[in-house]
């Protein structure tokens, strides 16, 4: 597994002399301003004569806002909504939400798509920090977070994406864990702990969270632990027929290792738990944490008969966080963020090391809320993401590199009757320093725009327009060798330029007692779209591009017979729609019951014509929920995914399917304060073999089967 292979070397100060200085520099890299929109959800209880409020869902950070009140898209998942959708991966816990889905890696890796964008164009934060591990240079590699210990989950696309960062053109996903206390706990003691099973992965799931405090301290402890068997699927792992038209290497042999029933080697076992601790008092708050977490997964294989894979992966983050009430006369708020991710994974074949990839990240901003000048509100800040990253034995593509990144954002707000308009730019100057090459130099300017027009007291239109800038990612620049996860040789351009996407977004919002509506629409144009192209030759045959890698690689034979990638530029266009109808059928003193009509759908395209590959294929369908008395619910979700067949360049299609899931919970109060969550799911009823048209395993590994999936939570 290999192209170019880097040396192992451990002391990082000798690869790069200025790491040493990398404490050093961290006071000069401490941020000045802007805000990280953090949400939460609250029932806004309305009179009953009255037009329903919308969802009183506050954008908290750093300007406070309802929902229903910004012109961003935004979803959130809190309580036992989140509860019930937990999976494994924040991919699997998202993918039913508008317009996500999960880029599936087997179960051990799901990373979240966003309007058909993955990889470097979705941030993951937690807790309004990146998460800074390697998830974003290969599908195959697992983020660090950990869904099953988040407290809210955010999701925001179109211009909040500006907050974060200029690359994350799909959008920006925030799990709120709230490791660091921010108030102080009601009670000295609090907590949960939750139980729960699935069958389909043969899955064991067990966390805790212990909470509270008093005289001016406040603490937060968690922890988790998963394992899981091989998944359990409906059919065969191995769609032989696509597989081998997708791959020629495996189209020469005359049989493939495929199994029945379940996917070979997707085992996993995942472990983890925070520290936090905070003094909290009237002017603000000031507090640290420390994070661990160890996840050893399997990746399904190709049936080529090759070793298996399995990934082993270690990753400790240090978080320090601070905020301050008008510390002085034009500042409202100030907050300082800083965290440390020091990640480390192992590919194994069979038990032997293969590749090892490491990446050390300091990350810091600054937000600063100022006073309202004139109704205008508006917050500055200052971020900064510093990382060294390197990777070295059989599959080391990418050369080890120094990355720095900073970033000067600001957005305003001004209501003006039934409008609200909205501001927000931001500039960054990105530097890759990679080992034995030239220095890149980047500078992405982005800005957004948007207005909300509060129609009546019952309907909204929104209307927000995002130039956005991105810098060419150190895997697309200089990647060359042989890259598994992907079955191909995969080539780089340093001559990249820097993509820029112009988006628009057109949101509807509707809500009466008789129906509640709302509806996104979007078209992003991109010029300059970086993506992996096949160049129609395979490994192992004279190719300009490749022919210094191939003479100088080690295990040439590992590749050969591979098709070759090679990373390329070109316009293109993305459009598609989210939409969700709610209609209350049934009130009375049996209970509420409700119908609900959803659908997504996201189309990319080249200016050529070209379909891109990996686009998530027309979702829709219908959910009753069902509500009895204050304790329990129940609900049926039918999901119809369409055919994709509009794959991408000499990609595969795959097939539609019907997906039925069946869940129901019931809160029992047990005493004093406690309550316990008790929560049952059936999903994919139908045992359809599901192949998800935005993963590279589509052709090797389906979704999982027909499942059982139960739960308990306690609460105190």
């Amino acid at each position: 597994m290999s192209g170019k292979t880097c040396t192992p070397v451990n002391d990082t100060a000798s690869r790069h002399p200025r790491a040493r200085h990398a404490l050093a520099r961290l006071p000069a890299l401490i941020p000045l301003l802007l805000c990280t929109p953090v949400l939460w959800s609250e029932m806004a209880q309305a009179d009953e004569a009255a037009i329903p409020e919308l969802d009183a869902v506050w954008v908290t950070s750093p300007l406070p806002q309802k929902l229903s009140d910004t012109a961003r898209p935004v979803t959130v998942l809190s309580g036992e909504e989140l509860r019930n959708k937990v999976g494994g991966t924040i991919g699997e816990t998202l993918k039913q939400e508008p317009g996500i889905t999960s880029q599936s890696f087997g179960p051990g890796v799901g990373s979240p798509v966003i309007r058909g964008q993955a990889g470097p164009r979705v941030r993951v934060m937690q807790n309004g920090l990146g998460n800074n591990d390697v998830s974003n240079l290969s599908p195959d590699h697992a983020n660090g977070v950990e869904p099953i210990v988040a407290e809210r989950i955010e999701v925001l696309r179109g211009p909040a994406t500006l907050l974060y960062g200029s690359g994350a053109m799909g959008g920006v996903v925030n799990v709120i864990d709230e490791r660091i206390p921010e108030q102080m706990p009601q009670h000295p003691v609090g907590g949960a702990a939750e139980q729960r099973y699935d069958s389909a992965l043969d899955q064991t799931s067990s966390a805790f969270k212990l909470e509270g405090g008093g005289k001016g301290l406040a603490y937060h402890v968690d922890g988790f632990f998963r394992d899981s068997g091989d998944v359990q699927i409906g059919g065969t792992a191995i769609a032989e027929d696509a597989a081998r038209a997708y791959d020629p290497a495996l189209a020469e042999l005359p049989l493939l290792q495929n199994s029945r029933g379940r996917i070979d080697n997707t085992h996993a076992r995942a472990r983890g738990g925070s520290v936090g601790a905070a003094w909290v008092g009237d002017q603000g708050f000031a507090g640290v944490s420390i994070n661990q977490l160890d996840n050893v997964y399997g990746i399904p294989p190709d049936g080529a008969g090759e070793a298996p894979i399995t990934v082993d992966l270690q990753q400790t983050r240090y978080d320090f966080r601070t905020g301050l009430r008008q510390p002085f006369s034009l500042a409202e708020s100030v907050k300082l963020k800083f965290g440390y991710t020091d990640y480390r994974h192992v590919e194994l074949e069979g038990n032997t090391p293969g590749t090892t990839w490491q990446n050390q990240s300091y990350e810091s901003r600054l937000e600063v809320v100022h006073r309202p000048l004139g109704g205008v509100r508006g917050v500055v800040g200052f971020q900064s993401v510093n990382s060294d990253f390197i990777a070295y034995g059989e599959e080391a593509v990418v050369p080890a590199s120094l990355i720095d990144t900073y970033g000067l954002f600001a957005v305003e707000s001004l209501d003006v009757g039934r409008m609200t308009y909205e501001l927000g730019a931001r500039v960054e100057h990105q530097s890759i320093a990679p080992l034995g090459l030239a220095t890149r130099e980047d500078l992405p300017v982005s800005g957004s725009a948007s207005a909300l027009w509060h129609i009546d007291p019952a309907q909204q239109l929104s209307l927000a327009f995002t130039q956005s800038q991105r810098a060419p990612q150190v895997q697309e620049l200089y990647t060359n060798g042989v890259h598994h996860a992907t079955r191909s040789f995969e080539i780089g351009n340093p001559d990249l330029n820097k993509e820029v996407g112009y988006n628009l977004d057109l949101g509807y919002r509707f809500r009466k007692d008789w129906m509640q509506a709302e509806f996104n629409l979007f078209h992003n144009w991109v010029s300059d779209y970086i993506y992996l192209a096949y160049t129609g030759e395979l490994y192992g045959e004279p190719h300009e591009e490749h022919a210094d890698a191939g003479e100088d690689s080690e295990d040439h034979h590992h590749g050969e017979g591979l098709p070759i990638l090679a990373t390329r530029q070109a316009d293109a266009t993305f459009k598609g729609f989210e939409g969700k109808l709610v209609f209350p059928l049934m009130e009375n003193h049996y209970g509420l019951l409700d119908l609900t009509l959803f659908s997504d759908y996201t189309r990319g395209q080249f200016v050529n014509g070209q379909d891109i590959p990996r686009m998530p294929p027309l979702r829709y369908g219908l959910q009753l929920d069902y509500a009895f008395n204050e304790h329990g619910a129940v609900d049926l979700r039918l999901t119809r995914g369409e055919p994709q067949d509009n794959p991408g360049d000499r990609e595969t299609p795959t097939p539609g399917y019907l997906r039925l899931d069946i869940g129901s919970q019931y809160r029992v109060k047990a005493f004093d304060s406690t309550q316990l969550l008790v929560f049952a799911k059936a999903t994919n009823l139908l045992d359809e073999n599901i192949r998800n048209a935005t993963s590279y395993l589509r052709n090797f590994a389906p979704e999982p089967g027909r499942a059982a999936q139960l739960g308990l939570r306690v609460s105190y």
